[in-house]
């Protein structure tokens, strides 16, 4: 029996994306796959698994609004992010051609995604729970001419084919995650880059947002990150989630969040963490 302590949750089958994150990013540790966001963030609670890789936004499809809803709650704290780049892959049962297919089935990002081999290939789309859901069923039904878009490593564990490799429409399609811990472990400072992650509720008067933005501006602290949501189902009660580079021990982002905090009624940090490498690839692309 694997060790709790050796379990990293996502959610999804088998050989989801989210599946594929988890190997990539802590290959000495064992998969729990979980039906639902909830029931990953349950594992983590209830200790039966030690980490979390749950996905937070793709560069194609925004972000997965679940998550800004369960992160405040939840009682887990952001320990890493990773970033993993999207190779979506059609694949049908052993000995299949393209001319066969007439279906395909994945999550309806997924299918959103690879419109150009749709079209191409004329097949319809049919939407589905998930990714790795879809191979597993497309696979357990036999049928030669329906297909799924999913990973190489959902084809591995289903025994499909790749029809087609990196049918993706575009190619900088990423995904990023974070990684998820009881435990709270802050990244130390002065030891690369780091982002703090927190939520954020401000007080009813006029123009507090813009007010407990300005000490950011005037901190010099770049936010790369700013949503708000509704939460208790009022159209006046918004919560804003945000990313910000920089240590909450550094003097700038202290004097910053000292400012959010007057002009908020909450205020909430989820995670300090190391920045990962892949930010570095960020540029803005100019008009």
């Amino acid at each position: 029996m694997v060790k709790a302590s050796s379990l990293i949750a996502f959610q999804g089958a088998p050989g989801a994306y989210s599946d594929l994150a988890c190997r990539q990013a802590f290959p000495e540790m064992e998969t729990l796959p979980c039906t639902q966001f909830e029931d990953a963030f349950a594992a983590l609670r209830e200790g039966k698994a030690a980490l979390g890789m749950i996905p937070i936004e793709n560069s194609v499809a925004g972000r997965v609004a679940d998550i800004h809803h369960l992160m405040p709650d939840s009682g887990l704290h952001i320990i890493a992010e990773h970033f993993m780049p999207v190779r979506h892959q059609l694949l049908g049962i052993k000995g299949t051609r393209l001319e066969e297919i007439r279906t395909v089935e994945s999550h309806v990002h997924a299918l959103g995604q690879c419109r150009k081999i749709i079209r191409k290939l004329g097949i319809k789309p049919i939407v589905a729970a998930d990714t790795a859901g879809s191979a597993r069923e497309i696979a357990e039904r036999g049928d030669k001419t329906c297909a799924a878009i999913a990973t190489k490593l959902a084809a591995e564990i289903y025994g499909l084919d790749i029809l087609a490799e990196n049918v993706e429409d575009e190619a900088h399609n990423t995904t990023r995650f974070i990684v998820l811990s009881r435990e709270k472990k802050w990244a130390p400072r002065d030891k690369g880059k780091v982002v703090t992650t927190f939520v954020f509720r401000v007080k009813n008067v006029p123009a507090a947002l813009y007010k407990a933005m300005g000490g950011f501006a005037t901190n010099g602290i770049n936010m790369t990150k700013l949503e708000s949501y509704m939460i208790e189902g009022n159209f006046f009660a918004t919560q804003f989630y945000a990313d910000v580079e920089g240590h909450p021990d550094d003097r700038g982002l202290v004097f910053a969040l000292e400012e959010l905090s007057f002009f908020s009624k909450e205020l909430t940090i989820l995670g300090v963490y190391p920045a990962h490498p892949f930010r570095e690839t960020f540029e803005e692309v100019k008009a």
